[in-house]
């Protein structure tokens, strides 16, 4: 006789709720806070729990870090190929992404702070940084920038964004949106149009009052 399937929910929680679990602790503690009995503790299940979700700890953190990716570089690399009507709608769709929260800054803050200590992450971190700017440099060359241009221009966008979350920078969401049309010219050398910064400031702050 088969054993009966047990599903993954009910008392022994869920691999979704050990993973949100796990970036909580990530952001909010580092990656050695990411451990299996403090995180059991928090969600009120059993240590031996985990196990039906994940061989070890290791196990965990390759899932942490495998949905980091989902969660920052492939939300970006979606929106430089979003339809636009000119190179600077392009990037306004680029940058809705970042004011959107679609790329998860806070995780991305954890994660490369967590690469300085684990060789692993490090070298996924580094991959990902070229897939951005590859995106990036592709989009701008989809608009008809000459290739040392776009890469030029793409590294401007995206270091600049990396170090507005390596620094941690707050900027009221009024700041920021007055500051978008300087920068899509200085990124593009193209000055968006008025009813694409009207499309743009509708987009961010219609998912500024969403639920989260």
């Amino acid at each position: 006789m088969e054993n009966p399937v047990v599903p993954e929910t009910g008392w022994r929680g869920s691999r979704e709720g050990w993973l949100e679990a796990g970036y909580q602790a990530l952001i909010d503690s580092g990656v050695d806070a990411v451990k299996i009995l403090p995180l059991a503790r928090q969600l009120n299940l059993s240590r031996t729990s985990f196990y039906w979700f994940f061989a070890d700890r290791e196990a965990l953190l390759t899932a942490l870090i495998d949905g980091w990716a989902e969660k920052t570089t492939e939300p970006m690399v979606a929106a430089t190929r979003e339809y636009a009507e000119s190179r600077a709608e392009a990037m306004l769709n680029v940058l809705a992404c970042f004011l959107s929260g679609a790329f998860d800054a806070r995780l991305e803050f954890a994660v490369r702070s967590w690469a300085l200590q684990d060789a692993r992450v490090a070298a996924r971190i580094e991959a990902a940084d070229e897939a951005r700017l590859s995106a990036l440099r592709d989009m701008l060359m989809h608009w008809g920038l000459p290739e040392h241009e776009a890469d030029v221009r793409a590294r401007t966008i995206y270091l600049t964004q990396i170090g507005y979350i390596s620094m941690r920078a707050q900027e009221r969401l009024e700041t920021r949106l007055a500051r978008i049309p300087t920068y899509v010219e200085i990124y593009t050398g193209q000055a968006a149009e008025p009813r694409e910064i009207a499309r743009f400031d509708a987009r961010v702050r219609s998912m500024a009052k969403a639920p989260s």
